[in-house]
């Protein structure tokens, strides 16, 4: 039986990133800074319209799971993936990273592997047309509880909210991980997600999760109000509340315990990734038993390595960075 520190669960996304500038955006019609999902069609028309492509695994929680890997953790990522090309760069990418990913390819599936076309700025925007394919199928058989059972930390993924099935997965895993002693959290994702299952998404902080991260507009979105009320009412329905604020500081709320952690600025040159990092440092300093303010400033200093560079995955020694700030 394997132990593992973080387990992840979340869309199981090639990411395919290419730089352009704000003309061709407009020319293609595709949505400045923000995350829009496509269909098939048009996601082969972004493909083919893309220059020097490079690709990763992705997806939010895969991202997050990468970077914990890199400090050093024990972790898995649980995600659904179809049988063909790109299905099993995944698969191969993440156990290349000492990630497990206990998810055998999909022989018989008619979608295939989903892929986030990532068109970057030169002022570090990232604009996502994320075409989600096999991976939004996930559902209950995809989870193995030997696996959620025997981890410390869940980290779940908003997105995956969008079907039904998504969300009972997701209530197992939680579940599960509670029956072996863990703790179980989930990010928010995206304010138009929260938008669209505000009320799944209020029964599960409130009733599944330890821990929730999201950012101002995210929180605001969950409970319709200015961020100090939202968070007011997070704090008395979750056990801890996380969030994030581009570029302000970071707010940490533990019961009466409330820290603002400084961020430091830097030019980005590429934000793709920079809330999945952010997660990554912070969930490390909550799995070795940090301080509040000492794990958000983790992910503080996570997020600032991964905005200075294209691509959503660190490039350098995460720890070192927080020997540097004095963190460890």
């Amino acid at each position: 039986m394997t132990e593992y520190q973080v387990v992840g669960i979340g869309n199981a996304i090639v990411d395919v990133i290419s730089q352009c500038d704000d003309s061709f955006l407009d020319h293609m019609g595709i949505g400045k800074g923000i995350m829009q999902l496509i269909e098939r069609e048009r996601a082969e028309t972004l493909y083919a319209a893309m220059s020097e492509r490079t690709q990763a695994p992705g997806g939010s929680v895969g991202n997050t799971i990468a970077g914990l890997g890199n400090l050093g953790l024990k972790t898995a990522f649980i995600g659904r993936v179809r049988d063909d090309a790109l299905g099993r760069f995944y698969k191969a990418a993440l156990a290349a990273e000492g990630t497990d990913f206990p998810n055998p390819p999909v022989t018989d599936a008619d979608l295939p592997t989903s892929r986030s076309m990532i068109f970057v700025t030169p002022d570090g925007e990232r604009s996502m047309n994320t075409y989600l394919g096999i991976s939004a199928e996930l559902a209950t058989p995809d989870v193995p509880l030997d696996v959620v059972e025997n981890t410390a930390i869940l980290f779940l993924e908003g997105y995956l909210f969008d079907k039904d099935y998504g969300k009972a997965a997701f209530l197992k895993a939680a579940q599960g991980c509670h029956r072996g002693g863990g703790k179980a959290g989930i990010a928010l994702s995206d304010p138009f997600c929260v938008d669209r299952h505000r009320d799944s998404f209020r029964r599960l902080v409130r009733d599944e999760m330890d821990y929730v991260i999201g950012n101002q507009h995210e929180w605001e979105a969950l409970y319709q109000t200015d961020l100090d009320s939202a968070l007011a009412q997070a704090a008395q329905e979750c056990g801890l509340v996380v969030c994030t604020r581009s570029g302000a500081d970071v707010v940490l709320i533990a019961g009466e315990t409330r820290v603002e952690v400084p961020v430091h600025r830097v030019v980005p040159v590429d934000a793709t990734g920079a809330g999945d990092q952010f997660a990554a440092g912070f969930l490390y300093g909550y799995a070795t038993g940090q301080t509040l303010a000492t794990a958000g400033a983790m992910g503080c200093a996570a997020a600032s390595e991964v905005i200075g560079h294209f691509g959503a995955r660190p490039e350098t020694d995460i720890k070192a960075l927080f020997r540097a700030r004095g963190l460890i």
